[in-house]
């Protein structure tokens, strides 16, 4: 079933981008990359990820940017989570509120951690319609 599932990492860190392809590419799951958001935007134009690891602080556009641009409500199917250093609350209810649906700080997650992650997100999904007039954090915390 993971061989279906695709993941775009979106991260500037080429260490980090490099290291989170290994992993999620041993677990099973295609993956697609890109260095910043505007990468991202242009990359989405001709493909649909399942899930959107996006870090918020990159140059160009950052992930804050990003979310603003991306059209969420055209395409409520993708899921994105916040995989970043940056704590701040905030920031954070920010990536909410613009459609990110799970928040783990990347410092203090293994790579199991990040699987269990992306795996519960899908999960979640595919047990759960995914929910309509409610705040985006009311979905996160599910």
């Amino acid at each position: 079933m993971k061989t279906s599932q695709t993941i775009m990492i979106v991260e500037d860190e080429i260490a980090l981008n490099d290291a989170y392809t290994t992993i999620l590419e041993k677990s099973g799951y295609q993956v697609l990359r890109a260095y910043d958001g505007d990468e991202a935007l242009l990359a989405l134009e001709n493909v649909k990820p399942t899930v959107i690891l996006l870090d918020l602080r990159m140059p160009n556009v950052g992930g804050i940017e990003f979310l603003r641009r991306y059209p969420l409500a055209h395409d409520p199917s993708v899921h994105i989570i916040v995989f970043s250093n940056l704590d701040t609350q905030t920031e954070i209810q920010q990536a909410y509120e613009l459609g990110a649906e799970r928040y783990m700080l990347k410092a203090w997650a293994s790579p199991k951690d990040l699987v269990r992650l992306i795996e519960e997100t899908l999960h979640s999904a595919h047990d759960l319609p995914k929910l309509t007039g409610l705040s985006d954090s009311s979905k996160a915390q599910g």
